[in-house]
């Protein structure tokens, strides 16, 4: 389950649920906005882009994907089929171009989300803990990554 809030309208947040579903809410709403389906799996991290219109979730259906909530639709989806665990959590670099996922088989694969997720490899893969990347985040400058492990280590990689 993951939770963000839009860095644009402080009021819009969108969660992700062990149901399967992400759900678009309003704080001034008492409902969602809407509720999407797309996962075949729990979906345990979402996280918004730095334009506030488009959000990413990662799953243990082993994909993550790219929403827009102008259309509320998939906009990518990015899987390899060399990759086949779950996705435990995502984040967005600061120029909303690449798409960072922490993964249970220990690595961190980072894809062009300009790019059809669905033809093409990461741009690169983190590799270096010895347990599932739990977290991940991008520092405010922009110039690192911090990826976070049950391994109990945290890795900073520039």
């Amino acid at each position: 389950m993951g939770v963000a809030i839009s860095p644009t309208n402080r009021n819009v947040f969108v969660t992700g649920s062990c149901d399967a579903t992400i759900k678009l809410w309003d704080l001034r709403l008492p409902y969602p906005i809407i509720t999407l389906q797309g996962h075949d799996s729990d979906i345990n991290s979402v996280v918004f882009c730095p334009n506030g219109v488009d959000f990413g979730t990662g799953s243990d259906d082993s994909t993550c994907q790219l929403y827009d909530i102008r259309c509320f639709m998939c906009i990518n989806k990015f899987k390899s089929e060399k990759i086949l665990c779950g996705v435990t959590s995502v984040s967005v670099s600061r120029a909303g171009r690449v798409l960072f996922a922490g993964m249970d088989d220990f690595n961190c694969y980072c894809w062009d989300m300009t790019k059809d997720g669905m033809t093409t490899l990461p741009l690169w893969t983190l590799s270096g803990h010895d347990n599932r990347v739990s977290c991940i985040d991008v520092c405010p400058s922009g110039e690192c990554v911090c990826t976070g492990s049950w391994d109990t280590l945290l890795k900073i990689w520039s």
